[in-house]
């Protein structure tokens, strides 16, 4: 958020810096194959290399918007779902865009790294932690899914550590980064065999040539 610098434009989580919102098919983790409406929240302070949305990462290129005319086109379409993602959506006051989506009866997924403090409500929420700027204690209880992205084999290591800190009931994936997705794979196959805990998380929507 010190990115954006001047805390006032977003009256409060009123207006936030959207990047953008379309309706599609959720791509990864437990929830691939979904149809939901995605709101794309500018700014970014991870900074992964190998992130396939650096676009998003400089919020002050995205004036912040109301967040009624986001909730208006976001109930215009056919989903009953709704997933906030960035960038780092945390960065910002998400209460009063996550009530005002809840007042229309649609339910609320996030993704995040975790990497700062939760606002806003949340039906499901997909941490995704990044050792360079790791979770934050709370995002470990708070996470319904715990997506690590795989680069190389000694990452599994960095996903074994997050595992051992999230709830029993928390879905457990392992995501090739995907310019290495090939080589990697049979890694993870191998090691899902042999610790059934872990499920794989594919990139689908790019395969199927959608956002």
């Amino acid at each position: 958020m010190s990115e954006l610098n001047d805390y006032a434009l977003l009256e409060g989580g009123r207006k936030l810096p959207l990047v953008e919102d379309f309706y599609t098919i959720q791509g990864e983790g437990f929830h691939a194959g979904k149809p939901a409406y995605f709101i794309r929240l500018g700014g970014c302070d991870v900074g992964c290399r190998w992130c396939d949305a650096k676009y998003t990462w400089n919020p002050k290129l995205y004036p912040p918007t109301g967040i009624e005319q986001i909730v208006e086109r976001a109930t215009s379409c056919a989903a009953r779902a709704i997933v906030i993602t960035g960038g780092e959506p945390l960065l910002y006051p998400l209460g009063p865009l996550t009530s005002a989506l809840k007042a229309r009866g649609l339910k609320i997924f996030l993704e995040t790294s975790g990497s700062h403090p939760f606002s806003g409500y949340f039906d499901w929420v997909c941490l995704s932690p990044k050792r360079q700027q790791p979770p934050l204690d709370e995002a470990f209880w708070r996470a319904h899914e715990l997506k690590v992205i795989i680069e190389k084999e000694e990452d599994l290591q960095w996903a074994e550590e997050n595992a051992a800190r999230v709830e029993r009931e928390c879905m457990l994936f392992l995501q090739p980064e995907w310019s290495v997705s090939e080589k990697i794979m049979p890694v993870l196959v191998e090691y899902a065999k042999a610790h059934p805990k872990w499920n794989i998380s594919i990139q689908t929507h790019k395969y199927m040539h959608i956002p």
